[in-house]
């Protein structure tokens, strides 16, 4: 991508505006004006005699786990339902509206987190830009939003192994699923790694053989009908009820990229920082954009718009009329059912294993900043945050041991209250990003010195912030019209209230004060400060064509970084 800056890994290569660092601890900026290293406020993720986690997630590891934040069930499942309320052409230019966005939000992440390299954006980086108290309303909703999304994964699991099991009660498949999803992270950060590397291997094949399959459906190469552009042709399409009907699919869409930032939070155990945050942002979002922008092309010309099945295919429990089975039917593929649940069975466990880890990454975060009790900062000695580990599997459980009552009512009632708190702190990606780069600029630091740059400063995070304010507000349309429901109402909206409420309670409570941008602390847990310190290994940067970096397979080599 043009527009983004790059060194070459060489830490000495960073000369003029950048923080120089006295040899006795002291550190000072380019005027020279001093910042003892060791008397930092609590919002520094650094300590010289606290627990600290292991970098062992190489760039394999960086890239797969990006894909597979994003590739889950709101693909495979319920974007039928976009092209049902949008018609194929609004399906796809509401993908592309919201693939724009989340570009822009993956970008400004990419720029702070590689430029301080911590386990918990959301909270850190508020509390140095914003208020303190909006990083530690945005520290525990994000951990709310993944705890939420782990206990709705664990529902989805016990109705999807129902599908071949009608007879065993599912709450015993989802414990069976929480107890290996607790192994794989309480093994070491590789585990979870590993197991997310490959889970989301399994995930992009998946959507790879369906792409295949349906282009060879669509020109009747396996001797079926050429469908063509037919359904682009039938009533309702290209575009069905214009504006709101691409709002709707919009709302679906942007639940659907969720999990995006996941890389974020792989930043603290990050072998190279430096090298793999702007490799994982740059090559896979180009990758997701495709897998998804395929799969509703496809979807758009496989199935018409007005299909029945697209609108009820928006439950886990509903897998054998999502749009991936359909079209896979419509190939003659009797196996497409038995595939496809087997795909969604991974895919939630793919989502529950890197909630997980958000989770105990956050909150590991959020203690050692005093925002958390404080023994949740206690780490084994492989670097696992282990109670915060347990903790947040407690209340993952809680959640899901409200569906018993009834399993597809908790799950839409879940589902609804964590997707808000999704775009609730990808706005606070955006206001971050905003003040970083206007502090990092009032303060006299040289651009050419970051890291990583993100393009279009500041129509990115402007643009990524006005259209979630009207996602968010928005949303809630399909509640009231054509008629109110109350329970779905509530579940849209709760998210907003109880964040404004942590936020006005801790920053009334700590008398927190809005951070001036000459105040704006950009040294304290640097990557510059870390390599430095040797807390981060410099590598050197490959030669290579600059097309490659777009086109690495997933399953690279990343030369010196894969030898630690």
């Amino acid at each position: 991508m043009s527009g983004t800056g790059e060194h070459d890994g060489h830490v000495g290569d960073i000369q003029h505006h950048a923080p120089q660092y006295a040899p006795s601890g002291v550190v000072e900026d380019k005027d020279h004006t001093a910042f003892v290293a060791g008397d930092r406020s609590p919002e520094s993720v650094l300590g010289a005699s606290e627990p600290k986690l292991k970098r062992r997630l190489k760039g394999r590891h960086m890239s797969m786990i990006a894909i597979g934040g994003t590739i889950g069930t709101g693909l495979f499942i319920g974007s039928g339902s976009t092209l049902a309320y949008a018609g194929p052409a609004g399906a796809l230019l509401a993908y592309l509206i919201m693939g724009t966005m989340v570009f822009f939000v993956c970008t400004s992440l990419a720029e702070m987190s590689t430029f301080i390299p911590t386990s918990d954006p959301f909270n850190h980086f508020a509390s140095r830009f914003l208020d303190p108290s909006l990083g530690f309303a945005f520290g525990w909703n994000y951990w709310a939003s993944w705890m939420l999304t782990v206990g709705s994964e664990l529902v989805a699991c016990g109705i999807i192994v129902r599908f071949w099991l009608p007879n065993i009660n599912g709450a015993l498949w989802s414990m069976v699923a929480l107890v290996v999803i607790l192994a794989l992270n309480a093994i070491s950060v590789r585990g979870y790694g590993e197991a997310e590397f490959w889970m989301s291997m399994l995930k992009v094949l998946a959507v790879l053989v369906f792409i295949l399959v349906g282009i060879l459906t669509v020109t009747g190469a396996i001797g079926g009908d050429h469908i063509g552009g037919r359904n682009w042709h039938i009533d309702g399409a290209p575009f069905r009820d214009h504006i709101v009907g691409i709002l709707k699919a919009s709302i679906v869409a942007a639940f659907s990229f969720q999990g995006t930032e996941i890389v974020g939070v792989t930043v603290g155990e990050c072998a190279n920082p430096r090298r793999e945050v702007p490799r994982a942002i740059r090559s896979v979002f180009w990758r997701i954009l495709f897998f998804y922008i395929a799969s509703i092309i496809i979807i758009g010309l496989v199935i018409p718009n007005t299909d029945p099945n697209l609108l009820n295919a928006g439950s886990v429990g509903d897998v054998a009329i999502s749009p991936f089975t359909m079209v896979l039917m419509k190939a003659g593929a009797k196996w497409g059912a038995d595939l496809m649940n087997a795909v969604v069975l991974v895919t939630i466990l793919s989502a529950g294993n890197s909630g997980i880890y958000a989770c105990t990454r956050v909150l590991w975060v959020l203690a050692k900043e005093g925002k958390a009790p404080r023994f949740f900062r206690r780490v084994t000695k492989k670097g696992i945050p282990i109670w915060c580990l347990l903790f947040t599997a407690l209340w993952s459980t809680v959640a899901f041991c409200t569906s018993l009552a009834s399993n597809k009512s908790a799950y839409t009632f879940l589902i609804n209250l964590s997707g808000v708190t999704g775009m609730v702190f990808w706005v606070g990606i955006g206001l971050c990003h905003y003040r970083f780069r206007r502090a990092y600029i009032v303060q006299g630091y040289d651009m050419n010195d970051l890291p990583y740059r993100a393009m279009l400063f500041p129509f990115g995070p402007i643009y990524a912030c006005t259209l979630l304010a009207i996602i968010i507000i928005g949303q809630g349309y399909g509640t009231i019209w054509p008629e109110f429901n109350a329970v779905s109402f509530v579940s849209t909206y709760l998210a907003l209230p109880l964040f404004l409420i942590v936020w006005l309670v801790w920053k009334y409570t700590k008398k927190t004060k809005w951070v001036k941008l000459a105040d704006v602390d950009l040294i304290s847990g640097s990557l510059l400060e870390l390599e430095r310190n040797g807390e981060i290994q410099v590598f050197d940067e490959p030669d290579e064509r600059k097309w490659k970096k777009y086109l690495r397979w997933p399953l690279r080599k990343t030369n010196n970084a894969e030898a630690v």
